[in-house]
């Protein structure tokens, strides 16, 4: 976490009982020197000295006049900075009156302790006092912490410079030190810091939040985002789908993440899955429910158990430390969608009204990312219903007059679009089955819509007695003048048994492959003709006899790779060893386990083989 120099006020700690001054003068004060033996900066004398006797001291003075010492000593005691002396054991001789108010202690606590009996929360290196101390060589150095004063600043701070302190015989009797205080114009530099660094963390929000266009994903890069720069611990909570308001609903949490030193302590909260139900009824809920951010500090044992029902995560979020809460709710269009949840514990500052604000525009900008996630896994998932319902007879083995049909459909690796993919097989009345492989242009439901339109189209023609030649030009016409938008790619392939043929037409798709009964395997060479949908239809077709063996038509996912040549995927399944006698299920698994990985598109996979009567 950054350092918080935020304005809140920290309770000053309790105040040592303040220490008794030695009663031997010649062990508390060092004995005056002179500027040649002193640097200018630490030739202060560490008690009051006569006024006759500093006259005295210094040479051609006038009677009356002001001595050089006496100078000093009010130019020190009088003082905006605080002056110190201490002995070579690192031990105070001397403190200033500014430095007395300036930390809350009288001078008298000082002498005789170093710096840790007195001030404990103050950091400084006693390192560097040794150094000025080894070699006389001024080091300046900034000192932090807390004093015994209130302050307005959370960690003050200070500029120092010591010097080494030497007597008229040259031996070193300490070191003095010179401190300004500069907690102002720190905090100032720190806010700037700080704000830039919350601009920069809603800035690369838009390009870690979202990445992807599932649901799950987006909450857990919401959650590891916030960690550490905004909290200890955070969690996404959802709710359930089609839920307008937050304040009878429960959620579920989604994600969780969390800095390294707190995953033990907050293992009970990791209830990835499980309802949260904040209580109804509380200020709680009605804020979420309003869409507004919720702010809870120094929370108790007992705002705990308020706060969540179950009691083993709240006794989690207190043996973690766990002392402030911020919710902000996700909403989008109006709608909450879910909760981020963000903690603070040990040592961490509590949730400011700065880090609420922060929260609340961070929450609405990954509300807008949840938001499409949501909506698009949405229809993804209709669209893969959609276009599962409408394929024939998917994944089961078929007979149609003489010839038996196996088809697979297999999703993109990554799941994230749906095609319009599709297969069919149709026993026509007069006893042909006519096979159909197809690729609509496009994703989602649109596209699963569009494969229902053509796969209606050419089962309506088939049926009408057409030739496949003849099926094509009419459904390119048909969908042409109907104005739909959506162009596909298509393959048919009729099978005559009376006579043993095959009569094949392409609109722009791949051939098929003719598993020869030998084993060997080869592209079928069919003419192609446009699209359907273009309004070119010219088509042709081809007709060859059957000689046994099995006939595999898919999409081109299957053979696709991006930044590669389509003729490498072609040789990869024309190269593939397979047995024509195997099982079609067999053949067409293992055509998908060997060319299937890695594809960035949808798979339509049917195979056919002709069987006796």
């Amino acid at each position: 976490m950054d350092r918080d120099t935020s304005s809140r006020r920290p309770a000053a700690p309790p105040k040592p009982a303040p220490a008794a001054a030695p009663t031997t003068p010649a062990s508390t004060t060092p004995a005056p020197t002179t500027p040649a033996s002193t640097s200018a900066a630490s030739s202060t004398p560490a008690s009051p000295v006569p006024a006759s006797a500093a006259a005295a001291s210094t040479p051609g003075a006038p009677p009356g006049a002001i001595g050089y010492v006496d100078l000093l000593r009010g130019i020190v005691e009088d003082s905006g900075a605080g002056f110190a002396v201490l002995d070579t054991d690192l031990r105070y001789l001397y403190v200033n009156p500014h430095m007395a108010r300036m930390t809350g202690l009288p001078a008298a606590a000082y002498i005789g302790h170093r710096l840790h009996e007195v001030l404990p929360h103050i950091q400084r290196s006693e390192q560097v006092l040794r150094d000025v101390l080894r070699d006389g060589r001024p080091r300046e150095t900034v000192v932090t912490g807390r004093t015994w004063v209130d302050s307005p600043y959370q960690v003050r701070e200070w500029r120092c410079v010591y010097h080494r302190l030497v007597d008229s015989s040259g031996k070193v009797v300490g070191v003095a030190g010179v401190g300004l205080e500069i907690s102002e114009p720190q905090q100032y530099v720190y806010e700037l810091e700080r704000a830039h660094r919350r601009l920069a963390l809603l800035d690369s929000a838009a390009s870690r939040i979202g990445t992807g266009t599932d649901v799950a994903g987006t909450c857990r890069e919401l959650a590891e985002f916030v960690v550490p720069e905004l909290a200890d611990a955070s969690g996404v909570e959802l709710m359930p789908p089609d839920t307008a308001s937050a304040r009878r609903t429960p959620s579920r949490l989604a994600a969780y993440a969390t800095r390294p030193g707190l995953v033990t302590g907050l293992a009970a909260l990791d209830a990835r899955g499980e309802l949260v139900g904040w209580p109804r009824g509380t200020g709680t809920r009605r804020n979420l429910a309003a869409g507004r951010v919720w702010r809870r500090d120094a929370i108790t044992e007992a705002q705990w158990r308020s706060l969540i029902p179950r009691w083993p995560p709240a006794r989690a979020c207190l043996a973690a430390g766990v002392h402030s809460v911020l919710l902000a709710p996700l909403v989008s269009d109006g709608r909450v969608l879910g909760i981020l949840l963000l903690a603070r514990a040990g040592e961490s500052a509590p949730f400011s009204a700065e880090d609420a604000t922060v929260a609340r525009e961070l929450a609405a900008r990954a509300a807008r990312a949840l938001d499409r996630a949501v909506r698009f896994e949405r229809e993804h998932t209709m669209a893969l219903e959609l276009q599962r319902a409408l394929l024939a007879e998917p994944g089961q083995l078929q007979r149609h007059a003489g010839v038996e049909t196996t088809a697979r459909y297999r999703p993109a690796d990554d799941g994230s679009l749906i095609d319009g993919d599709w297969y069919d097989v149709l026993t026509l009345p007069d006893g042909r089955t006519m096979l159909v492989i197809g690729d609509v242009m496009g994703h989602g439901v649109d596209a699963a819509v569009a494969m229902s339109h053509y796969r209606s189209t050419l089962r309506a023609l088939a049926l009408a007695g057409l030739s496949p030649r003849r099926i094509l030009q009419h459904a390119d016409r048909m969908v042409a003048d109907s104005g739909f938008e959506r162009v596909a790619t298509c393959f048919l392939a009729l099978g005559d048994s009376a006579v043993a043929t095959l009569t094949y037409a392409s609109a722009g798709h791949l051939p098929p492959v003719w598993l020869a009964p030998g084993g060997s395997m080869h592209l079928v060479p069919v003419p192609v003709g446009p699209p359907l949908g273009s309004g070119l239809g010219r088509y042709e077709q081809r007709v060859t006899p059957e000689r046994g063996g099995v006939l595999l038509l898919y999409t081109d996912g299957l053979v696709e790779r991006r930044g590669e040549d389509i003729d490498r995927g072609l040789a990869r399944l024309t190269g593939l060893s397979l047995c024509p006698t195997d099982p079609l299920d067999k053949i067409v698994d293992t055509v998908l386990a060997r060319l299937a990985t890695g594809s960035e598109d949808d798979i339509a996979l049917l195979a056919a083989r002709a069987v006796g009567s």
